[in-house]
């Protein structure tokens, strides 16, 4: 079956000016225009538009969606059923928050208690959730299964003091190597104390610790554009000084 732009943005419940943006970066282009200009989509570009759907319902960017559809080999049965498991880590997370707020309206009720851990399931979860989506795969790659799982354990774990000590040292880390970097010597004590910091930072998520590991992170930082993105906010560079730093310490 065939569609006009305002009958497919009905039954997908989008807006025609979405269709065009689509169209615009060669995402989703109509089979052909009539005589009289107006687009008409059949029945691959209807499930074209519903897999770019699934996958921006899971936060992927648009640049992301069109790179997998145009990629040689891409099944589209495979993509549903990866669409399927991260649907169901989604309820999953959600089911979770909404027993939180129902338990947590009960405590307030005074029909039950709630231990500080009980309070911050759902938000642990959903980190998990976020650092498996954003980094998982190297992360895996990296350090196997077994390494990544047991983190992911030790975070789901955490009370939220234990959380926010996290999160807290986070923050520390950042100050640290901002005026560390200031002061342009990884080897400086300020530079120390920073890699200091964040290995009792990871200490909060690693099993066991070791310095090769530590360099290993810290590398990493260096070669993935995401985490060196996230360091060189405090300052351009400061991911090569903070692995130069690292590996000063663990040295």
């Amino acid at each position: 079956m065939e569609y006009t732009i305002n009958k497919l943005a009905k039954l997908a419940g989008v807006s025609t000016r979405t269709l065009r943006y689509y169209d615009e970066r060669s995402l989703l282009s109509p089979t052909r225009q009539t005589t009289n200009g107006y687009r008409v989509y059949g029945p691959a570009e209807v499930d074209r538009l519903q897999q770019i759907l699934f996958f921006r319902e899971l936060d992927i960017p648009l640049d992301e969606i069109k790179q997998i559809l145009s990629a040689e080999g891409f099944d589209g049965q495979t993509a549903l059923q990866s669409h399927l498991a991260a649907l169901w880590v989604k309820r999953a997370q959600l089911d979770m928050l909404i027993r939180n707020v129902e338990k947590t309206i009960r405590t307030m009720k005074g029909e039950t208690n709630m231990s500080d851990k009980e309070k911050f399931e759902g938000f642990l979860q959903e980190k998990v959730n976020e650092n498996e989506k954003t980094y998982g795969e190297e992360i895996r790659a990296q350090y196997g299964d077994e390494t990544v799982n047991q983190s992911n354990a030790k975070l789901q774990g955490m009370t939220e003091s234990q959380y926010a000590e996290v999160e807290r040292l986070s923050e520390e880390i950042n100050e640290t190597l901002k005026a560390a970097f200031a002061e342009g010597d990884p080897a400086s004590a300020r530079a120390q104390k920073t890699a200091a910091l964040h290995k009792e930072w990871l200490c909060h998520f690693w099993p066991t610790y070791s310095p090769e590991a530590h360099i290993g992170v810290a590398q990493m930082y260096v070669d993935d554009p995401r985490f060196t993105a996230h360091y060189d906010k405090v300052a351009p560079g400061a991911a090569i000084f903070l692995r130069d730093a690292i590996v000063i310490f663990c040295k």
